[in-house]
């Protein structure tokens, strides 16, 4: 049986590319979103020998507009989704009183907008009616730093929506959960390959062991 799309915004070098790979070698379509075409470009021929398709989609995750028709196109190109990724963030130090209340407002917008207008785009797209939304948590949600202030509060409220997102949506078919990570990636316990079996695994889940949540510490 063919498999359904798996979307993953926020698909940098990185982790972003690790979970594209993941789910690709199990034969899932990949649609990649982010902000840097050129980067898209270069995380996409990465995956041409697994997947058996590959699309790239521009857009600023902060821009629900952009956001929405990225989605829709590639639910278009590629066929309806089974998995969707939110991987976006802005990665930027900023203390408590240090932005302005539009600069916070922006970065706020894609480490917790963008996710908000991402499920609700998708939800209704879904295949069958039922697939996986996965979201990039941190630890920062549950111990903030005062020199990584918004991106603290992001995940805080990323982490509150997504719990809340898992118990609205479980009986209605679609697992929604977070990968909530305690580290840098990259750094050792934190390799992107690594971690990016946490949301395969998430994925797969049976809907009787369904969680809302994988803490990597």
């Amino acid at each position: 049986m063919d498999k359904g799309t798996v979307i993953v915004i926020g698909a940098g070098p990185g982790l972003g590319l690790a979970i594209a790979n993941a789910f690709a070698e199990l034969g899932h379509p990949i649609a990649l979103i982010a902000r840097d075409k050129e980067r898209l470009t270069k995380v996409a021929e990465q995956l041409t020998n697994t997947a058996p398709k590959v699309g790239i989609y521009s857009a600023d995750a902060g821009n629900p507009d952009e956001l929405k028709a990225a989605l829709q196109q590639s639910v278009k190109e590629l066929g309806e989704p089974e998995v969707m990724v939110y991987n976006a963030a802005v990665l930027a130090p900023d203390k408590p009183t240090e932005l302005d209340a539009e600069e916070f407002t922006a970065r706020l917008a894609v480490d917790m907008g963008g996710a908000k207008v991402a499920a609700g785009t998708v939800l209704p797209l879904l295949r069958g009616g039922h697939g996986t939304l996965l979201f990039t948590g941190g630890g920062l949600g549950l111990n903030p730093s005062p020199d990584l202030t918004s991106l603290s509060v992001g995940k805080a409220a990323l982490r509150a929506y997504v719990l809340a997102l898992f118990q609205d949506m479980r009986e209605k078919g679609v697992h929604a959960s977070t990968v909530t990570i305690f580290g840098s990636i990259g750094e050792p316990g934190f390799e992107p390959d690594k971690i990016a079996e946490s949301y395969v695994r998430l994925h797969l889940q049976q809907p009787s062991g369904w969680t809302a949540e994988t803490q990597i510490k």
